[in-house]
């Protein structure tokens, strides 16, 4: 909740870092507070409140604190923590590949830049997952593409399908990207946002060196991409 029924009005791509209000309570092994960056999927302009998708992980010490929260407790907050500074068709062709709950920075450049009535930019989502049940935002992503069906495509890939399942099934690889994300000769007019576990990010844009970006490598550096074409959340 936001005093005032003022709106966060967070700059589009940002973050911010989240602890226990209580400084003994979110502990690491060191007996460190425990901070974790999380980004907002409410709009910067919604006003009197502001909302954080917090996927809980059995091994996640900062996910199992908060979803362990009542109504009425409290968390503190810092920020923003600007990530990339979204500008309005800056590029014809944006592809934004992402898993699990990395998926939380996309989706905000997402539902931003898509609001813009002035928008010509055409956005491609690969979004992975273990299994279908796992695929976060699912509902507000369909609704996005059916909202914007000329600029935007969705594509979701699970690791273990069901044998219903029609979509393609394991990780992101080479030829995923080939079929579907625009390629680098594009120059300057494709952008690559990648958002997901560490193993994922390494594999298809390489490692981050900490906060900052690091080398580009793995499926984008084979593929040609450049540094500037790529950006990791």
């Amino acid at each position: 909740e936001i005093p005032n029924n003022e709106a966060s009005l967070l700059p589009v791509a940002s973050c911010l870092v989240v602890k226990a209000s209580d400084p003994e309570a979110l502990k690491d092994a060191k007996g460190k507070p425990v901070i974790r960056p999380y980004t907002p999927i409410s709009s910067p302009d919604h006003k009197g409140d502001f909302s954080l998708l917090i996927k809980k992980y059995e091994t996640g010490n900062a996910s199992k604190y908060i979803h362990e929260l009542k109504e009425g407790d409290t968390l503190s907050f810092k920020g923003p923590i600007a990530k990339f500074p979204y500008k309005a068709n800056e590029f014809d062709e944006v592809a934004l590949i992402g898993g699990g709950s990395g998926i939380t920075p996309l989706y905000q450049v997402l539902t931003h830049a898509l609001s813009d009535k002035t928008n010509k930019t055409k956005f491609k989502l690969l979004f992975s997952n273990v299994t279908e049940q796992d695929i976060l935002l699912r509902e507000d992503l369909d609704a996005l593409q059916k909202k914007y069906p000329d600029n935007l495509d969705v594509v979701y890939l699970v690791d273990k399908p069901e044998s219903y399942w029609t979509g393609p099934s394991g990780f992101i690889n080479t030829d995923i990207i080939k079929k579907h994300v625009a390629p680098a000769s594009l120059g300057d007019k494709v952008k690559v946002f990648v958002c997901g576990p560490p193993g994922q990010v390494a594999a298809v844009a390489g490692k981050k060196a900490g906060m900052k970006q690091g080398e580009i490598g793995g499926i984008l550096k084979e593929l040609g991409y450049t540094e500037d074409q790529v950006y990791k959340f």
